[in-house]
């Protein structure tokens, strides 16, 4: 699919305008049509490697913690911590590479800044094509993987658990492989190719800004401005290591009982991580950002930085908050369980209506915070309009994903100890062994839901970057200022209605695979425990291969609708009303129209992305914080409500929610490459 829309884009951009910029520069159309296809083409294949690596570490490395917890807790936490966190560095490089190694292409064969050939400034828009790359395959990647692992586990849990009364991962299950391996699909590997796009179009966007604003101020030598994303994000690597070094294990067998809280050790390498993150962005302004313009210039992008900083931790601390059963969140909504499964549905879904709040106020803060620090810093235009605004919010989105290796090491350590639970759970070993994947696997939960938090933070600032880079684009290309979009239009208006009902229109698709699949499952399920009696006795084995069989090609098959939504209606929409404001001689209909498409659709997927994730997240952690022994335990009815709960939940954390992180960005990221064709 993406060689197919390589081609399209090929085809757009041969007959497509150039701007005054690209025409002093003599840069060709059909130039400029195979360096967006390269781009777009090198995107999408780096961000399958990156979800690929994160597959690849996680089914060495389950086995690896399974026996690690045979000799003590702190061990296990340790390689589980280790193995997410090389993936994770990984995926991060990659992404700096990538970026930097086009960046460095593009300057050297087209002469950057040699006589009647291409401004600095300018180059950092020939990069979008990898963004959208990115955002491409890892919408396929978080899709068609959410609907493989949440069906299996909505399968292997209405029948294993509350039909048959066995345990998770128990080895009679026939869906439990379908369900191990869905671990590693839907969370290693959709996970890091969503983390790898989120930097990449964060990267770029930031690049966009940096290089229009240097411009506008006149600045001798822009390329600090340019080049900053790609050293905080090389900075990343270093601090991420240092955080994930710090947590260290021992071979003690006296230590076989759980001794400390292992998110209690994974929060003090996240402090770790921030506090040599903050330092090194500090230093990493002062380097790159200092101008003899306005000396002081530097100190309100480091404050910017540290606005960034400080957001992702309250995103993460929020979303734990919502998400751990040792918060009262969470125990309120286990408690609900006890009078049945409709109060355990009500509970649950009130708590993801209220979880939206306080990240909005946070986001809402961070951005008007950021942005006055950026216009405050002394830069302006050669009229003396203050500028630096919009990249001081560029900054701190940098900020917000200066730490994203660690944090995606705390999300890759989810579903490696979930895989290590069912590995002990299957190879029956002592129970005290169980207790310590159960916790690693519970504490993995919330690791997993905060990094969804984190991960929507990052990409509401990353979309306001990416629209404010479309309105730039859409001013070039058109030859007038697009500086504000008028929803009093009553076609502007549409099109924000349209991009609202687009989010909601999408979680439905997602949400009913996984409703589709799953009963396949259940079927295919209760099918063998009727056929083959033998397994509840051990004496006859599962046809694990069929389930599995059935959970690939379905995912394959039902991810095609709402990924073909995603990448059509922008285009669709924005050709339409071009069509519609050349009739009625409204120039520049259809690019305002998509603006406010763009802009209701940022806005209702956060909404959206957030109430799923979260809500999602605490019904799983309820039914964990049962089977730990509370209110009942194990195969009691508050028990049974809970898992139902937490079936519902599945793909809303799983499937729909973390899909929406990358559905905004690409829509930005579309926006940004088919700009032309709305003109």
């Amino acid at each position: 699919m993406a060689i197919l829309l390589a081609f399209v884009i090929l085809g757009i951009y041969l007959f497509r305008n150039t701007t005054p910029q690209q025409e002093a520069a003599g840069l060709e159309r059909s130039t400029l049509a195979f360096i967006t296809v390269i781009s777009f083409l090198l995107g999408a294949l780096c961000s399958g490697i990156a979800g690929y690596v994160g597959m690849w570490v996680s089914v060495r490395a389950n086995v690896r913690v399974s026996s690690a917890a045979r000799r003590s807790a702190r061990e296990a936490l340790q390689v589980a911590t280790r193995a997410g966190g090389f993936s994770a560095i990984i995926v991060v490089g990659m992404a700096v590479i990538g970026v930097a190694v086009l960046y460095a292409s593009f300057y050297v064969y087209l002469g950057v800044d040699k006589p009647n050939s291409m401004k600095l400034t300018e180059l950092p828009l020939l990069l979008v094509g990898y963004g959208f790359g990115a955002s491409f395959v890892a919408l396929f990647a978080q899709l068609g993987g959410g609907i493989f692992t949440k069906a299996a586990d909505v399968g292997a849990d209405l029948v294993g658990k509350v039909e048959q009364g066995i345990p998770e991962d128990d080895p009679r299950n026939p869906a439990v492989i379908a369900d191990l391996v869905g671990d590693n699909v839907g969370d290693c590997a959709a996970r890091g190719a969503d983390l790898f796009e989120s930097i990449a179009a964060e990267v770029i966007s930031a690049m966009i800004l940096g290089g229009t604003m240097a411009k506008r101020c006149k600045i001798e030598d822009p390329s600090g401005f340019i080049l900053f994303p790609l050293v905080v994000h090389s900075f990343d690597l270093i601090v991420s290591a240092c955080g994930i070094l710090s947590i260290r294990g021992t071979r003690d067998s006296s230590l076989m009982s759980p001794v400390e809280d292992p998110m209690a050790i994974l929060q003090k390498g996240y402090s770790i991580t921030i506090f040599l993150a903050v330092i090194a962005f500090a230093g990493s302004t002062r380097w790159l950002l200092y101008s003899d313009q306005a000396p002081t210039a530097w100190l309100h992008f480091a404050l910017c930085g540290l606005v960034g900083i400080i957001t992702a931790y309250l995103f993460v601390r929020i979303t734990q908050y919502y998400t751990d059963y040792k918060y009262e969140p969470v125990r309120t909504l286990a408690l609900s369980s006890c009078t049945g499964h409709g109060t355990n549905i009500i509970a649950g879904v009130s708590l993801g209506l209220e979880s939206t709040a306080l990240p909005v106020l946070v986001i809402t803060v961070a951005i008007i915070s950021a942005f006055w620090l950026g216009r405050t810093s002394g830069l302006v235009e050669s009229d003396g309009t203050p500028t630096g605004g919009l990249f001081g919010t560029a900054v701190a989105t940098m900020g917000m994903l200066s730490t994203a290796a660690y944090v995606l090491t705390m999300d890759m350590f989810g579903p490696i100890a979930d895989n290590a639970g069912g590995i002990v759970e299957m190879s029956q070993q002592p129970e005290s062994v169980r207790e310590i994947t159960d916790l690693l696997d519970a504490v993995g939960n919330t690791t997993k839901a905060t990094t969804k938090g984190f991960a929507i933070g990052s990409a509401a600032l990353a979309s306001f970057l990416l629209f404010s880079a479309y309105m730039d684009e859409v001013s070039a290309y058109a030859h007038q200022p697009l500086t504000q979009v008028d929803i009093a239009i009553p076609e502007v208006f549409l099109g924000g209605l349209l991009g609202s009902m687009l989010i909601f229109l999408f979680s439905a698709w997602a949400c009913s695979a996984v409703g589709r699949t799953a009963q396949e499952v259940v079927k295919e399920v209760r099918r063998q425990f009727i056929d083959r009696p033998g397994i509840m006795t051990y004496q006859e084995k599962p046809d694990y291969a069929r389930c599995v069989a059935i959970v690939a090609s379905a995912s394959l098959r039902e991810m095609i609708k709402p990924g073909a939504l995603a990448v059509v209606s922008p285009i669709f929409i924005g050709v339409s009303f071009k069509i519609l404001g050349q009739y009625t001689d409204q120039p520049l209909l259809g690019a305002k129209v998509v603006a406010s498409m763009l802009m209701f659709a940022t806005v209702s997927g956060i909404l959206m992305a957030l109430f799923l994730n979260t809500a999602g997240g605490a019904w799983d952690n309820a039914k964990k914080y049962i089977e730990s022994g509370a209110l009942g335990g194990k195969g009691s009815d508050a028990h049974k409500a809970a898992v139902t709960g937490d079936t519902v939940g599945d793909p809303f954390k799983d499937t729909a929610g973390p899909s929406l992180h990358v559905l905004i960005k690409m829509l930005a990221t579309i926006t940004l490459v088919m700009a032309p064709m709305f003109l």
